[in-house]
């Protein structure tokens, strides 16, 4: 039995995941809670992960796994199992007209796996080079992307580790190029250098702004920065 902030802290935990792909901050979390402080939340998240609900990750900031929700609220959850998909380079950068995504379908025509392209590595730390080829091809439920032409990247780099991105995930990205402040997109800077940074806007310039007090935000004029798409999932393999 849970008690009631333990359950709502349990369900908008799995919510947030469900959405992002990115579990909430102890912030957000105390915020939503309206508790007083994040200690709070400390306690309630040891009492759900000791009865079972949820899983810390060990040496990873603000890592948390769904395990479990209560039968009462999602009974065929439980019983789910979890999506890996392999991660290979390829490319990201070139300017290609969007190409249509190939989707499986059952025996009644509805799509069951959305196929998009591995377009590279991109950088979550110091940027690195953004132009490879594209080789491979995953796939992913439908319900995870939704509409839009969508790619994956692997991130690598360790700058955006409290918003729960790790070196060594896969995201999912919607292609695009505007962003709201706040937004984690897919930056291309100088149309040479890729990065996964959050957004924000300083005056007329673009701060590309990391997750992690080791790294400092860094400032571009509006010309140097171009949006290429915003995160919108996250793939994880254990």
């Amino acid at each position: 039995m849970l008690t009631r902030k333990q359950h709502e802290l349990l369900l908008f935990i799995h919510e947030r995941l469900k959405e992002t792909g990115i579990p909430p901050s102890f912030d957000e979390m105390k915020d939503a809670l309206d508790l007083a402080s994040k200690s709070g939340i400390h306690r309630l998240i040891t009492a759900l992960e000791e009865r079972g609900f949820i899983r810390r990750l060990a040496n990873r900031a603000r890592a948390l796994e769904v395990l479990r929700l209560p039968d009462s609220i999602a009974p065929g959850l439980n019983a789910q199992k979890k999506f890996s998909p392999s991660v290979i380079e390829g490319s990201l950068g070139r300017n290609v007209a969007p190409r249509p995504q190939p989707r499986a379908s059952d025996d009644d025509g509805a799509p069951t796996i959305v196929n998009i392209p591995v377009m590279g590595r991109i950088a979550a730390g110091v940027p690195i080079s953004a132009i490879q080829n594209q080789t491979h091809m995953i796939g992913l439920p439908p319900d995870m992307i939704g509409s839009g032409e969508h790619y994956a990247l692997e991130v690598k780099g360790d700058s955006m580790i409290e918003a729960g991105i790790f070196d060594g995930d896969t995201v999912v990205i919607r292609r695009g190029d505007t962003a709201n402040p706040g937004e984690i997109v897919v930056a291309l800077v100088d149309d040479e250098e890729a990065t996964l940074k959050r957004f924000r806007r300083k005056g007329a310039s673009i701060a590309l702004e990391a997750a992690n007090p080791a790294y400092e935000t860094r400032i571009f004029g509006p010309d140097r920065v171009r949006v290429q798409g915003k995160l919108v999932g996250l793939i994880r393999r254990y």
